[in-house]
């Protein structure tokens, strides 16, 4: 595909087949296909190929797990990239419920052409540009015009208009058959009416007479006797036209730097170790759950996985964003793709494939690579009609022109000029090429966008509803108190009865109780969780369960505390005072114990808040915990609107109100009790440590353990729909200053082409900016106010 028009042409052809909905992508040449299984792969390409273009299923990016077979749905999304692309293996999955369009399954970005291809049309641009050099030295400068030299231009133009020029002829001959008009149309008509017109004046208007010579200006000439020639027109066209998709499709591939980093990241080949302590060097293709592996230093972890023996630091910049070797031992989980700094470590495989944190964050800028913003459909609906536009502009100046008796070359430059300036290419780039290279330098950030639809949301967000235990602090709880009721059970013994229920639950009280248990009374361990009978988890108030006969409940305090026996109650308050989270356990309806459970407020909490504000954002806390517990982590992090005790319904009716007061809200979270928030909110954004369900009902993934990512992505959506904007400007502003004076006789076909270029490298230039881009140092006040004494309380750690 080389424009707009091309990819209206594949997006419209897919479109007329029943069920069939399909979203093209220039800057990376794929397409993401939503089809009914009535509709197969091999129709699909057909379709694709029957618009005059090449199709293919994707290939691996990142090692799959072989004995997975893909499924397929109803309405499953399938991507097939145009030619050239590269991605992960297909599977299907079930449509975004947000965005309503299906998660893309391939990797890779660029649009990078094989490497045959890239050889071609390297030596198509060598010999071009040497036949070409000298005919335009020519014919610019007069003084080096010899005798009978425009002869020997016009044997050099001869191969450049026909065989130089031959990809664009060939395009536009494959358009016309499926009567379809694209940039190749304009610009093989350009070369062709460029070297017709030469041809006509050498053999037929006298040009060719021996000692001609011709004038070179800037702008058109007409009228003043002088046999016109076109032949720098001929040649420059062509040459500057492939020299400027050369240069394009190098920055385009630069936009889709980070992805391909990703891809690298997965390793080829991983050590096992079998169940008798043999060592055997194995593909990663080879490797299933369960199995152990060894990471020496300086290797890549292969596969997400737990630590089994060794000690040593990781480091996660490339997959997360995080600066700092992460220190890890025996049970410490790791992630595939980390590179060893230390020690010799043995892990266990938890998740190959595509289940790997690497794949799904490579799924997840792929997904944000693929999509459209609404004005880049705009742009694409503005470039359908663009070329045919063109053509009757062009056939229009031309009737003018000799309608009004000017003289004919003067009529063919200026409808020449027409054909080679106008350029729809830099309309279709311009907002994918600043999405590549926008999600790579935000994963490249820690930070994973969906899709475009959740940029420009995170660009509009007003409000922002933080969650507390795992959001606003680490998640890492651990038990700091132990209370038991006057003349009540053994301590242990509920301590036993909680940590069995709990294992049941994802939440992070949970898995504080449960290691707590095992490791205060190792020679009492815990009863299986199969042993444990109707268990019911309530997201944001506790857990329920039957053993041995005896209902036992761990679930938050209630309002009235009057009716606990002693010393429950002060045990509550003493947790409230101190910012700690407090839960009680009742054994056969009777409260036996109450346990405090303390979390590490994120280190960096005030300061991405102050940020938050400064950028116009109102931070609203809303969390499950006690009143007098949020409002403690409220008072630290200056945040003055408070919901506690929320339920997760609590926490979508507040979406909901904000909503109706006419905010466009965020929500920040990480467990099942925000999954239903997440999922309501004008955008969701979910912590990269939380649940599946938490990540699955986000629109933003914050990998980076620092809240300060928050702001980052909100930053980052902002210059990247400013840079898109900008693109666009050019791309329509261009066209609308350059044909008219193209039409006017104010500009030279050869200058047309030039400029026709310029101003798709421009467009991908300006996308390439977002590259470099770095979130702004915390200001001086900001960190002021983040040491101050008020901040500096201490808090339960894990």
């Amino acid at each position: 595909m080389t424009c707009a028009a091309c990819v209206g042409r594949v997006e419209r052809k897919l479109g007329r087949l029943d069920g069939v909905t399909a979203s093209v992508n220039l800057a990376t040449e794929r397409a993401r296909i939503t089809h009914p299984l009535s509709v197969s792969v091999a129709d699909l390409i057909a379709t694709v190929e029957a618009a005059g273009f090449t199709a293919r299923l994707p290939e691996p990016a990142v090692p799959t797990e072989p004995a997975r077979q893909a499924t397929a749905e109803p309405h499953a999304p399938a991507e097939h990239p145009q030619p050239s692309a590269t991605g992960a293996a297909p599977e299907r999955r079930p449509t975004d419920p947000a965005d309503g369009e299906p998660f893309p399954v391939a990797g890779g970005a660029g649009g990078s052409r094989g490497d045959d291809g890239a050889r071609a049309e390297w030596h198509r641009l060598l010999v071009t540009a040497l036949l070409s050099l000298p005919v335009l030295a020519l014919s610019m400068v007069p003084g080096w015009q010899f005798r009978n030299w425009q002869w020997f231009c016009f044997m050099l133009a001869a191969p450049v208009a026909v065989w130089g020029a031959a990809p664009f002829h060939l395009r536009a001959l494959r358009g016309l058959r499926h009567g379809t008009a694209t940039m190749d149309t304009l610009v093989s008509l350009g070369v062709a009416a460029s070297f017709s017109w030469s041809t006509y004046a050498l053999f037929l208007g006298g040009a060719g007479a021996p000692g001609m010579t011709m004038p070179f200006s800037l702008l058109p000439t007409a009228g003043d006797g002088s046999a016109h020639l076109y032949l720098e027109a001929a040649v420059g066209v062509p040459l500057f036209v492939l020299a400027g998709r050369r240069m394009e499709a190098r920055a385009r591939y630069g936009t889709g730097a980070a992805l391909r980093s990703l891809a690298e990241l997965a390793a080829k080949e991983v050590s096992v170790r079998g169940p008798d302590g043999t060592e055997r060097r194995i593909p990663i293709g080879g490797l299933r759950v369960g199995d152990r592996f060894l990471v020496r230093p300086g290797e890549r972890v292969a596969t997400d996985g737990t630590v089994l023996t060794g000690n040593s630091a990781l480091d996660l910049s490339l997959i997360s964003g995080e600066s700092h070797p992460v220190e890890v031992g025996p049970g410490s989980e790791v992630t595939g793709g980390a590179v060893n700094s230390g020690g010799l470590l043995e892990v266990r495989a938890d998740a190959v494939g595509a289940e790997t944190q690497l794949a799904r964050i490579t799924r997840l800028v792929e997904d944000a690579q693929t999509g459209k913003t609404q004005v880049q459909r705009l742009a694409d609906a503005v470039a359908a009609v663009f070329v045919p536009a063109v053509l009757t502009i062009a056939v229009s100046v031309l009737g003018f022109w000799l309608g009004a008796g000017a003289d004919p070359q003067a009529g063919v430059t200026a409808a020449v000029a027409v054909l080679v300036v106008a350029c729809p290419c830099a309309l279709g780039l311009a907002t994918p090429t600043a999405l590549l290279a926008a999600t790579g330098r935000g994963a490249q950030l820690g930070i994973l966008v969906s899709g475009p639809r959740a940029l420009e949301r995170l660009r509009r967000i007003d409000t922002v509803v933080l969650d507390k235990t795992g959001t606003l602090t680490s998640g890492r709880m651990a038990v700091s108190d132990l209370t038991v009721r006057d003349h009540g059970r053994d301590a242990d013994d509920v301590l036993r009865l909680a940590g069995t229920v709990e294992q049941g639950s994802e939440h992070p009280v949970a898995r504080a109780i449960t290691a707590y248990a095992r490791d205060r009374a190792p020679s009492r361990p815990l009863a299986p969780a199969a042993a444990v009978r109707d268990f019911t988890a309530t997201p944001g108030f506790g857990v329920r369960g039957t053993i041995d006969g005896q209902t036992v409940t761990v679930v938050r305090p209630p309002d009235d505390l009057a009716g606990l026996p002693e010393p429950l109650p002060d045990a509550v308050r003493a947790a409230e005072s101190a910012g700690r989270t407090s839960v009680l356990v009742t054994v056969g309806g009777t409260p036996e114990a109450v346990i405090a459970i303390g979390d590490a407020l994120r280190p960096d909490g005030y300061r991405a808040v102050d940020h938050l504000r400064r950028l116009g954002l109102r931070p609203v806390l809303a969390t499950g915990d006690r009143a007098t517990t949020a409002r403690t982590v409220a008072r630290q992090l200056a945040i003055t609107e408070v919901h506690a005790q929320a339920s997760p319904q609590d926490k979508a009716a507040l979406v909901t109100t904000l909503k109706e007061q006419g905010g466009r809200v965020a929500v920040v979270g990480d467990g099942v009790n925000d999954a239903a928030a997440l999922a309501l909110a004008d955008l969701g954004i979910a912590m990269g440590s939380g649940t599946d369900a938490a990540i699955g009902a986000a629109d933003v993934t914050l990998v980076r353990e620092d809240l300060q990512a928050i702001a980052d992505a909100v930053r980052l959506a902002r210059r990247t729909l400013g840079t898109i904007r900008i693109n666009l400007l050019w791309a329509f502003g261009y066209n609308l200053v350059t044909v008219p004076l193209a039409a006017v006789g104010l500009l030279n076909p050869m200058l047309a082409a030039a400029a026709m270029s310029a101003s798709s490298l421009l467009v991908v230039g300006n996308s390439l900016r977002l590259r470099a881009w770095q979130p702004p140092a915390a200001t001086h006040a900001g960190r002021r106010r983040a040491n101050s004494p008020r901040h500096n309380v201490t808090w339960e750690s894990a």
